[in-house]
């Protein structure tokens, strides 16, 4: 009786890691269905030799627009808070635009976007383990990088101000 009651109340309280669990298979398993696991497919379509990729790509951002749109619309609720799904714009930075030629150098240096590397390494792809790595190394340079700058400009800003403070 007692794991009874245990394993519903584990299952109530992981409900949304279960659910997160389940959508991430069947994602990383329409990923690799369309192609967007293979090496050749990032080729072929930075060479603008085969445009499947661009097809699922291209599918994929009209799926979600779609999405969003009804989302919105019917101010759908999150399944596992309640709370009203909610759609803020992120302000222009920056940065963006260099981050963005990044991204995209990453990508056609190792045939590989960020989010299919996860399904890569499912299927047993070994060099997706060094992208995931360049990923991970490259999220905590960026962290690192960003903190140094605002500290930077945090001391500066003080300095600006007890400089005037004092004339």
């Amino acid at each position: 009786q007692s794991i009874k009651l245990f394993l519903i109340s584990f299952g109530f309280v992981y409900r949304a890691n279960f659910l997160t669990l389940l959508m991430g298979i069947m994602f990383g398993f329409l990923m690799s269905r369309a192609g967007a696991t293979t090496y050749d497919y990032h080729a072929q379509m930075f060479l603008l030799i085969d445009f499947q990729l661009i097809k699922v790509i291209g599918t994929a951002v009209v799926v979600a627009m779609i999405g969003v749109f009804l989302l919105k619309k019917y101010q759908v609720r999150s399944i596992t808070t309640g709370a009203e799904v909610d759609f803020v714009k992120k302000p222009y930075t920056q940065g963006l635009i260099t981050g963005a030629f990044l991204f995209g150098i990453g990508w056609a240096m190792t045939a590989s976007c960020p989010g299919t590397v996860p399904a890569m390494i499912g299927e047993g792809k070994i060099g997706a383990i060094f992208v995931l790595l360049g990923l991970l190394l490259g999220t905590m340079g960026f962290g690192v990088l960003q903190s140094f700058i605002s500290q930077s400009r945090q001391t500066q800003a003080d300095c600006t101000q007890n400089n005037n403070g004092q004339s």
